[in-house]
């Protein structure tokens, strides 16, 4: 069995004041086939939160989070993982956030 490590892409992250009526980009696309995701919503308003930008995925609490662990325990090729390129995306749902900013964490395998 191949051995794997886990290794972090850099930190996503857009302030309250960039989160729009209409999806906004988090951050940049995924460098690498992500594992796992650990998305925060560390601002003071619901959020609705998408991975095309176009369809509504999930809303998240204030100052709560989604984590998900896609595949971490397979070996190199086995399971599914977010694609090389994904963007997390983001907008209002209800009122409008006046502090914080949404987080996206992720995490892949190297070899």
């Amino acid at each position: 069995m191949e051995s794997l490590r886990i290794k972090a892409e850099k930190l996503r992250s857009l302030s309250y004041d960039n989160v729009l009526a209409e999806y906004m980009g988090i951050g940049t696309m995924t460098e690498n086939p992500i594992r796992v995701f650990f998305i925060q919503n560390l601002t003071d308003a619901v959020l609705m939160f998408s991975f095309d930008g176009i369809d509504d995925t999930f809303p998240l609490a204030p100052h709560s989070y989604f984590l998900t662990d896609v595949t971490a325990n397979k070996a190199s090729g086995e399971g599914f993982f977010t694609k090389v390129g994904q963007r997390f995306y983001v907008k209002q749902f209800g009122d409008v956030p006046t502090q914080g900013s949404v987080y996206v964490s992720c995490f892949y395998a190297e070899p």
